[in-house]
């Protein structure tokens, strides 16, 4: 099977260096190296050509979460599977690519999804929702998972995740212009038409945000718009309500284990999400200027 890694770029210059060190270690090498990149104005290309990597260049106006993984489709026609990363995700084993692709031994796989760990600088809070969002064991998950788990069902990330492309192809591909949760939309789909979707523990990347409030408040300001208008995801998955009442619970835990004095700020925290949440599901009744000024994936508003 061809492999292509895909990671779309902008101004990596200064964060780098442990993913391409990790990336050299890898047991099993990507056949294409490609970085899709939003004009940085850094020294990213250099060091990405240096590094093996083809380079594509688009205007940062341009850029979409969808489209422009959608693009590295026809950029790399012999690949098989398309492995997507961030520039600030490290792989932390020699085999984390090997056992990304292991899955897909199973010809009903169309996608897998990577575990991530927190970066050493994480914060209680951003390490808690790694440790929540990505266990320690492997599962698959099929259509009838979905009355068990729910949205959860459907969950993948961008920045680690690897994608058959005739499972892509079958569901007609990432979609052109979303805001954001681009891998989710897919996965979805994926499990509409009867693929299967695996979550590797063993594949392995330390990738987490240390955000603050106000990045939670837009970051969910953003999740609200595309359930908003992505209204059959819901439908099809059940409200997400129930998965944050979950997640809730499990962080009031975590911190009065870890740092209870973090409980204040975290109750703060995720009223602000819950806020934003939804605002961003009314978006439609916005004007255009407060759509950006709340959202945190501001190019996306275009007039």
């Amino acid at each position: 099977m061809n492999v292509a890694l895909i990671c779309p770029t902008l101004n990596a210059g200064k964060t780098t260096d442990n993913f391409f060190n990790a990336l050299k270690k890898q047991s099993i090498k990507p056949d294409t190296l490609l970085a899709i990149d939003s004009s940085s104005d850094d020294n990213t290309l250099d060091l990405f050509k240096s590094n093996e990597f083809l380079i594509h260049q688009i205007p940062r106006t341009s850029f979409n979460h969808g489209f422009t993984r959608q693009l590295a489709l026809s950029l790399c026609p012999d690949a098989d599977i398309f492995i997507y990363m961030t520039q600030d995700a490290v792989l932390t084993s020699p085999h984390s690519i090997k056992n990304l692709l292991a899955p897909f031994e199973d010809k009903n796989i169309g996608a897998v999804c990577g575990r991530q760990l927190p970066h050493e600088n994480a914060m209680p809070i951003a390490a808690h929702a790694r440790l929540f969002n990505y266990p320690a064991n492997s599962s698959i998950k099929s259509k009838d998972d979905i009355p068990r788990i729910g949205i959860k069902a459907a969950f993948l990330s961008n920045s680690y995740s690897a994608y058959r492309r005739t499972a892509l192809m079958d569901v007609g591909g990432f979609p052109s212009n979303v805001i954001l949760s681009e891998d989710t939309y897919v996965g979805a789909k994926m499990l509409l038409a009867g693929w299967k979707l695996a979550y590797s523990a063993d594949a392995t990347c330390n990738h987490s945000h240390n955000y603050s409030m106000i990045e939670e408040f837009r970051r969910y300001f953003d999740i609200g718009v595309f359930h908003g208008r992505e209204y059959w995801y819901l439908e099809l998955l059940g409200k997400a309500e129930g998965e944050g009442k979950k997640f809730v619970l499990s962080e009031l835990k975590y911190l009065a284990q870890n740092a209870p004095w973090l409980i204040p700020s975290a109750i703060v925290r995720t009223g602000m999400k819950l806020i934003g949440y939804k605002l961003g599901q009314c978006e439609r009744s916005m004007p255009l200027w407060l759509k950006r000024k709340l959202s945190m994936n501001k190019g996306y508003w275009k007039d």
